[in-house]
């Protein structure tokens, strides 16, 4: 079973079909509820939304999704019924299963109700229709290659006192998701040495995303949100508000981060914390989906990503 537990909850939708041929005098016997096994359109849209329900119970790998929706429509054809289930869930992995699932089993009930009276039946083109959610809606920037700096703040890997991780990392999934890191540093945590090196990196530099790591707590050396706020020309609080949210999910003392996150120029500027799960957890909410406002930033509008 994958372990999704790093992924974050986000608007997951799936439809499906499937369809069961029969004879013509099929279609019309449920069509005048001519039949012998009660409404088989009704009990099947039920059946489907039972095992959708159920899926992970039928399928072992299936996480068990919570729901917000699952429906079941039947469509009557001349000479067949066309079975199509939607799924709706806010959370961390696709319900195509369940769709797939919903359709599939209001087509076996059908099957099973009209068996009775027609012994040519099929059930065919069961099918995924359309799903939406997750990393698979994303698309990026569409003008030009983004550009990115990992600044990192730490006293004692300035000195070369400790082994530094934390940007390694965020260099790392940068640059699998396509993006190259031009500039990467080590600072200690110095506001004026922090604010310099930003603003050299967005208005000499013009990086499209500068992503820090370090010096976002409450200890007297923390000074990392006090040299972005010096910086920044618009504060983006939902970044901020996202992850830490997050992080509480996971760790209770991400309360007391205060990193910021905002605009100067065209630069995107976002505030990590120094731990190196701290900032994979980090990584893990707002990639790929924060490299759209490189897009909002370049005048592509919502058209980004």
């Amino acid at each position: 079973m994958r372990d999704v537990s790093k992924k974050p909850h986000t608007l997951r939708t799936a439809s499906a079909e499937a369809t069961l041929k029969c004879l013509r005098a099929t279609v019309e016997a449920v069509r005048s509820g001519n039949v012998p096994k009660a409404d088989p359109l009704a009990v099947a849209k039920v059946a489907g939304i039972q095992a959708a329900k159920n899926t992970s119970l039928l399928i072992p790998y299936c996480h068990q999704v919570p729901l917000d929706f699952a429906g079941v429509e039947i469509a009557l054809r001349e000479d067949s019924m066309l079975v199509a289930s939607r799924v709706t869930a806010v959370w961390k992995t696709g319900v195509e299963m369940e769709a797939l699932a919903a359709a599939f089993a209001a087509a076996l009930t059908l099957y099973d109700m009209l068996k009775i009276i027609d012994g040519t039946m099929e059930i065919r083109d069961v099918r995924l229709t359309g799903k939406s959610g997750g990393k698979s809606d994303f698309s990026p920037p569409q003008s030009g290659k983004t550009v990115a700096g990992v600044l990192v703040i730490s006293d004692s890997r300035s000195r070369g006192e400790a082994e530094e991780r934390s940007g390694k990392a965020i260099r790392e999934r940068l640059v699998s998701l396509g993006v190259p890191v031009a500039e990467f540093a080590v600072l200690p945590d110095d506001a004026s040495q922090i604010s310099r090196e930003l603003t050299r990196w967005a208005d000499s530099l013009a990086l499209d995303l500068v992503i820090t790591t370090g010096g976002t707590g409450i200890g007297p050396r923390d000074v990392t949100p006090e040299a972005t706020s010096a910086v920044i020309e618009r504060e983006l609080p939902g970044v901020t508000e996202t992850l830490r949210a997050h992080g509480q999910e996971r760790n209770r003392n991400s309360m007391l981060s205060r990193g910021i996150a905002g605009v100067r120029g065209r630069t995107l500027i976002v505030n990590l914390p120094g731990s190196e799960r701290a900032v994979n957890e980090s990584l893990d909410v707002i990639l790929p989906w924060i490299l759209h406002a490189i897009g909002m930033l370049r005048g592509d509008g919502h058209k980004g990503g």
